[in-house]
């Protein structure tokens, strides 16, 4: 049987990306759990406790918390370099990229690891639950926990259980994501689920768009800010999110759904071919020159 969330007093998170990065802050932070990350890259595992370290001194100059609770959030949170490092974990969230057979991978060695009782829960925003649960163990302590980037801002997580999802496995993941100061919506394990759904292919439009010469691109960011009301243009959303990371969700969608409207934008490819993969990278649909 898995684990109540009363019960659950250690996540680990195996990747120290942004993402993993924002979910690990939120759980030391509001909900007060300690946190372990796991990333077997050194450089990306210092970069993300680095980013960490600098949302919480940002934290403190805002005055969200004193520099007593930065402290004390930071005495909660420890890294290693491999799942086979984990000292304990209650909850896992697993972090990485969208590559289906890294995160089967993942969960086979964390079902090796770590105690049969354990949720194991990804952050995946569009493969399919059931296929990640097939290589664990226990399947049916597999969900998906699609948390929005950047997490500590973003309200929402999406929560997917797969075919074999326990409802006791759903029903702790759902309180532990309220536990984390989120507000919870449930999707079917479909590619895409909600979100990505109806996200993916707006951007991928909008890329479209700019591929044909119908505007340009700060013309077609205007016009969706201002004439849908939207807080941010959907060529500088992709950039922000990650053109690689939307490129994945786009051959998610026109893969396991078979549909042509979900083909990715001949330009998409070849911006993530180019290495311009938005902020992350310093240029992608836009140019972010490097801040001194």
């Amino acid at each position: 049987m898995s684990s109540s969330v009363n019960s659950i007093k250690k996540m680990c998170v195996v990747g120290a990306g942004q993402m993993g990065i924002g979910i690990g802050l939120v759980a030391a932070r509001v909900a007060k759990l300690e946190v372990q990350f796991v990333d077997s890259n050194p450089v990306q595992l210092e970069k993300g406790l680095s980013f960490l370290d600098k949302l919480l001194v940002k934290d403190v100059a805002k005055g969200k918390c004193t520099e007593d609770e930065r402290a004390e959030v930071r005495s909660r949170i420890t890294s290693v370099s491999a799942i086979s490092q984990i000292s304990s974990a209650d909850f896992v969230v697993e972090a990485v990229s969208e590559n289906v057979e890294l995160k089967r991978k993942i969960f086979a060695e964390l079902s090796e690891s770590l105690p049969e009782n354990t949720i194991l829960a990804t952050n995946t925003s569009s493969i399919s639950i059931t296929k990640i649960a097939s290589a664990a163990k226990k399947p049916e302590n597999v969900i998906g926990m699609h948390f929005m980037n950047p997490v500590p801002v973003m309200k929402l997580v999406e929560i997917i259980p797969g075919l074999q999802t326990s409802q006791a496995t759903l029903d702790t993941t759902l309180d532990l994501a309220r536990k984390m100061g989120k507000t919870t919506a449930m999707s079917q394990d479909v590619p895409g689920f909600i979100a990505n759904r109806l996200l993916m292919p707006y951007i991928n439009e909008a890329i479209i768009a700019l591929q044909e010469g119908i505007a340009t691109k700060e013309d077609i960011d205007t016009t969706m800010k201002l004439g849908t009301n939207n807080p941010m243009g959907p060529l500088t959303l992709a950039d922000f999110i990650g053109l690689d990371t939307c490129l994945a969700i786009m051959k998610v969608l026109h893969n396991d759904l078979g549909d042509s409207k979900y083909r990715p934008a001949v330009l998409l490819q070849k911006y993530v071919d180019a290495g311009w993969l938005g902020v992350k990278s310093g240029k992608g649909i836009y140019e972010y020159p490097a801040k001194n």
